[in-house]
C-alpha cells in the first residue's frame, strides 16, 4: 500500500481563538523605539477608497522612475486633543501606571466617556515631576481623544487613545509631552508623506459562519449523507476528544488585525480628496486626511490607528502623485 498524499491543513491557526474583539477601538500593545522626540501614533476614521498614479521612487524596483498605479485608502483624521499624560513604571509583571496628569481645560465632549473632575489637582504635576527626577519612570505616554464632531462621521462620543512618545531618555519625553498637554495635535505634525506606518483596526464582522467559509475546508461530494458543508473528520479516535485544531463553525471577522509597512502618500486638508457626491456611507471630507497606499482593515466609519512602523523599510522621499481618481488633479 502506498502512503497517503500529504495535504496542508485548511486555514491558519495563527490567530486562534477567533473571537470577537472586546471593543471597536484597537489596542496597541507595543511602540517602536525612536531617538527623535515625537509622537509615535495617530488615529482617524476610515472614509473610503480611491486610486492614484505616482512616480515609483524605489531604486531597486523594475518600474523605478515610471508612473505606477496604486489603490489608496482615505482616512479622515481631525486633530487630536491631548487631555492627559501617563507615567509608567517597570514592575515584575510589566509596566504599571504610576500617576496621571490631566489638563486644566478638558474638552466638554470627553464627559461622554469619562467622569470629569470639577477642578484640576496641581499636586499631580508635582508628584509626576518627582517620579521623573527619582528615575522611577520607565515610559511616558500621551492621553488623547478624537474630535469626531469635526469630520463627517455620525459620532459625537470621542474615542480615547494612549499614544507612545519617542525620545532619547525619559526626561526629554516628559518635557515634550508637557508641551502638548491641553493642545491639539494635527496629523501633519506627527507623520510626513513617504513615511511607513503600521495600521491597526478591527476588521469587518461576518457573524457566525460555518467551517467552509471560516476555514476554507473543501465541500464534500454530492452523495454525502449527513451534509456537505462540514469537515470530513473530527479527528482520530485517540485522544477521545475533539482537538482545538479541528476546523469548526464560530465567529468570523470583528478581529483586531495589524498590517505592517503601509506608506503614507499624502497628508492634506479640506475637500480636495472628496469625490463628487462624497464618499459612500461617509460623505465629504471636512477635516484633515491621510492618504495611505493599499487597503486597510475594517469598514467605513471605523477608527484606524496609525503607528510609526516598527520594522521600518528604507524610507524614500515624498511620493510624487500625478493623478488622484477622486479629483482628477495632480499631486
Amino acid at each position: 500500500m502506498g502512503r497517503k498524499a500529504h495535504r496542508p491543513r485548511r486555514g491558519s491557526l495563527a490567530y486562534t481563538p477567533r473571537v470577537r474583539a472586546p471593543s471597536p477601538l484597537p489596542h496597541i500593545r507595543s511602540w517602536p523605539e525612536r531617538e527623535e522626540t515625537r509622537l509615535l501614533g495617530f488615529a482617524g476614521y476610515k472614509a473610503g477608497m480611491t486610486h492614484v498614479f505616482y512616480l515609483d521612487d524605489r531604486k531597486t524596483s523594475p518600474t523605478a522612475g515610471k508612473e505606477v498605479f496604486s489603490p489608496a485608502t482615505v482616512i479622515e483624521a481631525p486633530p487630536l486633543r491631548v487631555w492627559g499624560l501617563r507615567l509608567l513604571g517597570r514592575t515584575s509583571r510589566g509596566l504599571k501606571t504610576l500617576t496621571e496628569v490631566w489638563a486644566e481645560n478638558l474638552p466638554k465632549e470627553l464627559g461622554r466617556v469619562l467622569s470629569l473632575p470639577k477642578k484640576s489637582d496641581p499636586e499631580r504635576m508635582k508628584r509626576a515631576e518627582e517620579l521623573v527626577r527619582e528615575g522611577k519612570v520607565e515610559e511616558v505616554r500621551v492621553l488623547a481623544c478624537t474630535q469626531p464632531e469635526l469630520c463627517s462621521g455620525p459620532k459625537k462620543k470621542p474615542d480615547v487613545l494612549e499614544l507612545g512618545v519617542g525620545g532619547k531618555d525619559v526626561g526629554s519625553k516628559w518635557e515634550y509631552a508637557k508641551s502638548l498637554l491641553g493642545k491639539e495635535v494635527r496629523a501633519s505634525e506627527v507623520f510626513k508623506p513617504g513615511e511607513y506606518v503600521d495600521v491597526t483596526a478591527i476588521t469587518k464582522g461576518k457573524g457566525f459562519q460555518g467551517p467552509v467559509k471560516r476555514w476554507g475546508v473543501k465541500i464534500l461530494p454530492r452523495k454525502t449523507d449527513e451534509g456537505r458543508r462540514q469537515v470530513g473528520t473530527l479527528g482520530p479516535w485517540t485522544p477521545a476528544r475533539i482537538m482545538w485544531t479541528v476546523p469548526a463553525a464560530g465567529q468570523m471577522g470583528y478581529h483586531q488585525r495589524t498590517e505592517l509597512n503601509k506608506r503614507i502618500l499624502k497628508i492634506g486638508r479640506g475637500e480636495e480628496i472628496t469625490p463628487k457626491g462624497g464618499f459612500k456611507r461617509w460623505g465629504p471630507v471636512r477635516s484633515d486626511y491621510v492618504l495611505v497606499a493599499g487597503s486597510l482593515p475594517g469598514p467605513t466609519k471605523r477608527l484606524v490607528h496609525l503607528r510609526l512602523a516598527r520594522r521600518m523599510p528604507e524610507a524614500g522621499g515624498v511620493p510624487t502623485l500625478t493623478y488622484v481618481a477622486s479629483t482628477g488633479a495632480g499631486g
